[in-house]
């Protein structure tokens, strides 16, 4: 019941505005003259927003929730990279052979990598959302939520109405507007989305072909390098110096690292170290590509778990090392506090948001050095703790 109230005081407040500016509609008619700037025509318009006339509260009750930031890592892999989805992703790998082939021909990104993305934004295609585009994204930008980006977004909704890809019905996705078997949100569908089936329409909600060709263009896009892999689950050596966390895979291949079943590295490539749940767990060695999955999703764990489920959909196996599944974990509050001790010792300049990423990790494993710690870059309740004994 709490919670029910809460979720109701949150849309009261964050709708407030609309009242105060004369309604949601008026605030709706102030979008007409970014849209009309865009080419969007009057008839588009009125379209788009016939049957939108107030908020959807179901899309303000769900501000703020991501499982791939609020969850352990071996808890989010554990649901992304199961079963059924390791045998789903084979068996569209078999049916869809010659597509995936043709794909990787023209965009460089290999079909396992296609059909993670592809498994784990829309279940291969079946799960792409329900929600009215346009209604989510007003509802958004109306709230002012992250500034004017869902304002953007929504012109960019109206123009991919008016380029008659697909009409106001068909225009569905996520509560937050990403669209389709792809997620898109509109500004990123107007410059990646592609028509690889050949019939006149770039169908990220329909069309498997489309949606693939689309994924593989906008990770190309992203700086996607053919041939890189995107990680190298491994087994460091004992006495392994975590300091020394980058260099080529030659470099890590001539201090004694191996991939986890024991063959030898990649020849070439520059890596770097990433040990999701500390040292003494699954450690791998990430690449440029890594990042390329990250401009999908800034999570890490998303990232982690579309890597691993690509290379488990090729036939590879699960981690061999043990997660920390009993050891206490940081939660936001305790990130946020990680984030401000090490921004007040000039270590940290990123957004203090209590989320784990890669300047999170780069500023933990500067402390790490300076403070004689093993350089794992994990954000642990034990550095936290450390970080306030050691502060002046």
């Amino acid at each position: 019941m709490r919670r029910l109230l809460a979720a109701a005081a949150l849309a009261l407040a964050l709708t407030a505005p609309a009242a105060a500016q004369g309604g949601f509609r008026d605030w709706i008619e102030g979008v007409w003259p970014a849209a009309q700037a865009r080419g969007v025509s009057r008839a588009t318009f009125e379209a788009a927003f016939r049957d939108v006339t107030a908020p959807d509260p179901a899309v303000l009750a769900r501000l703020g929730r991501q499982g791939e930031f609020g969850r352990p890592v071996w808890e989010y892999l554990s649901g992304a990279v199961s079963a059924g989805r390791v045998a789903r992703g084979r068996l569209e790998a078999s049916r869809r052979a010659s597509t995936l082939a043709a794909i990787e021909a023209r965009f460089g990104v290999p079909a396992p990598v296609l059909l993670a993305v592809w498994g784990m934004e829309s279940d291969f295609g079946a799960a792409t959302g329900t929600v009215s585009t346009v209604r989510a994204l007003a509802t958004l930008a109306e709230a002012g939520h992250r500034g004017t980006l869902f304002r953007d977004e929504l012109v960019a909704a109206l123009e991919i109405l008016e380029h008659h890809d697909v009409g106001p019905e068909g225009l569905r996705g996520s509560w937050a507007g990403a669209m389709g078997q792809t997620q898109f949100l509109p500004s990123v569908y107007l410059r990646a989305a592609v028509d690889f089936d050949g019939d006149g329409r770039r169908d990220i909600w329909a069309s498997a072909p489309d949606a693939l060709a689309s994924i593989a263009s906008f990770l190309a896009q992203a700086g996607w390098q053919p041939g890189l892999p995107w990680g190298v689950a491994v087994r460091l050596p004992d006495g392994f110096d975590l300091a020394r966390y980058q260099g080529s895979f030659a470099d890590f291949a001539a201090r004694g690292v191996r991939r986890e079943d024991g063959s030898a590295l990649p020849a070439t490539g520059e890596a770097s170290l990433f040990l999701p749940g500390g040292h003494g767990g699954p450690a791998v060695l990430i690449t440029a590509n890594f990042e390329a999955f990250r401009a999908y999703n800034t999570s890490d764990a998303y990232a982690l778990a579309v890597g691993h489920l690509a290379d488990r959909i090729a036939g590879g196996a699960p981690f061999a090392a043990p997660w920390p599944t009993g050891a206490p974990r940081l939660d936001a509050a305790g990130l946020k506090a990680l984030q401000q001790g090490l921004a007040a010792r000039n270590l940290y300049a990123g957004p203090l948001d209590g989320r784990a990423g890669p300047k999170l990790r780069e500023a933990v494993r500067r402390y790490q050095i300076a403070a004689g710690l093993p350089a794992d870059g994990y954000a642990s309740p034990t550095l936290l703790a450390h970080l306030r004994r050691a502060s002046p």
